[in-house]
């Protein structure tokens, strides 16, 4: 039998920082048994724990998604049908049949909110890091956070970027997917999702020769759907399973120019409307989602991956001129998944127009704490900065209603 030592080294020479960044993150497919039982024993070796988090970029609205609001006036509750879910008493917006499905699965948080100014970058901020920036401190996202506190598993990066970088959300300010003051050693590997972007020339880039979706089984990457989302999402699930501690999923890495959950209903930022998230937004990620957990359970890697879904803010309770509605961080929602979460839980409800939470209200903070401390890492934990600043790894406290 070989020494634990041994086992350690043999799994992170299969999936070695020099590999992934050559191939683009490790297929497990063509490993052998007994290599996916040395990656196997390294990932229970180094912590178990993983998180994806399927960053809604835009800020979808939380009416027409996971907080409908059938009884409220024509100008409020939207275009869009309720559904009812899994769970007695919980409705889901119609474009999303498969996650209510299995909403028995979903911790649901109705009262996420923030009081900072509603534009994309202090959401994208407070979302990844639980804080804002103060003058040149930047502070780190929750996986730079897990990659200075628990590292790597054995070489692998323990932290990635699908695709790579969001840009173009409106100011030109720190999004909050860094590393800030932990600095460059825990920056993000960028993983370009070469059918819908190019790749860059950081050398961080490891998009050369993402692993194939052909090596995926046809009905599995059929599951997913061949759609952007489809792809990023089974992408996410390669990578997790390969090692890799927490993966960000950029659904749209820019605002500008394209279809995405800033529907404001003009151009040029945010042209689309309610009606997009009915007949193409809200079907690509519902699928996608669902076929992801359905995924990563049945190859027995729910129970240690955190899946969370969510924006970086709602949507004003009222539908403008436009068709669209305006930002509004006043509250929104946001969905968990795996990792030690409760299913057939909803924290939170907002009020009757679904503008502003009327019991238990959920900074969106505490939902970054909460990411931290199920990773592993305790949210008290001192960050030591490269010019010696000194930072709890949260700023809030995480959710109590889930962490059991």
């Amino acid at each position: 039998m070989a020494a634990k030592g041994q086992d350690k080294k043999t799994a992170a020479s299969i999936v070695s920082r020099r590999d992934f960044l050559r191939a683009g993150g490790l297929s497990v497919v063509g490993l052998s048994v007994a290599e996916k039982a040395a990656l196997a024993r390294l990932r229970e070796q180094s912590g178990r724990k993983n998180c994806i988090l399927l960053l809604m970029t835009g800020g979808p609205s939380q009416l027409e998604t996971f907080d409908p609001k059938p009884d409220a006036p024509a100008h409020v509750r939207g275009p869009l049908k309720s559904i009812e879910t899994a769970v007695p008493g919980l409705q889901f917006s119609e474009a999303f049949p498969r996650l209510a499905e299995r909403a028995n699965r979903l911790a649901v948080v109705r009262t996420l909110h923030h009081d900072a100014a509603p534009i994309h970058e202090t959401g994208l901020q407070l979302l990844q890091t639980g804080r804002l920036a103060k003058g040149e401190t930047k502070f780190p996202a929750f996986g730079a956070i897990a990659a200075n506190a628990l590292g790597s598993r054995g070489e692998i990066p323990p932290y990635v970027v699908l695709p790579k970088p969001i840009t173009n959300t409106g100011v030109n300010i720190y999004r909050g997917e860094g590393a800030g003051l932990l600095g460059d050693a825990f920056e993000p590997v960028m993983v370009t999702d070469t059918a819908d972007g190019a790749a860059t020339d950081d050398d961080r880039d490891a998009s050369e020769s993402m692993p194939s979706l052909l090596d995926e089984a046809e009905q599995t990457r059929r599951a997913y759907g061949d759609t952007r989302c489809g792809r990023l999402c089974l992408k996410a699930r390669q990578l997790v399973e390969c090692g890799v501690r927490t993966v960000t999923v950029n659904m749209f890495d820019r605002l500008a120019g394209q279809l995405t959950w800033d529907c404001h209903g003009r151009a040029p930022w945010g042209s689309g409307t309610l009606y997009d998230y009915r007949d193409e937004l809200g079907p690509a990620f519902d699928r996608a989602m669902a076929a992801l957990l359905d995924d990563l359970a049945s190859r027995g890697l729910l129970d240690d991956t955190l899946v969370v879904a969510t924006g970086e803010f709602g949507r004003t309770p009222y539908i403008n001129e436009h068709g669209g509605r305006d930002h509004w961080p006043g509250v929104w929602s946001g969905l968990l998944a795996g990792g030690g979460i409760e299913g057939d839980t909803v924290i939170g409800r907002s009020d009757r127009l679904g503008a502003e939470p009327q019991d238990r209200p959920v900074h969106v903070g505490e939902l970054t704490a909460t990411i931290i401390k199920l990773l592993g890492v305790d949210p008290a934990h001192t960050l030591t900065g490269d010019d010696e600043t000194q930072v709890a790894a949260a700023a809030f406290s995480p959710i109590d209603e889930l962490i059991g």
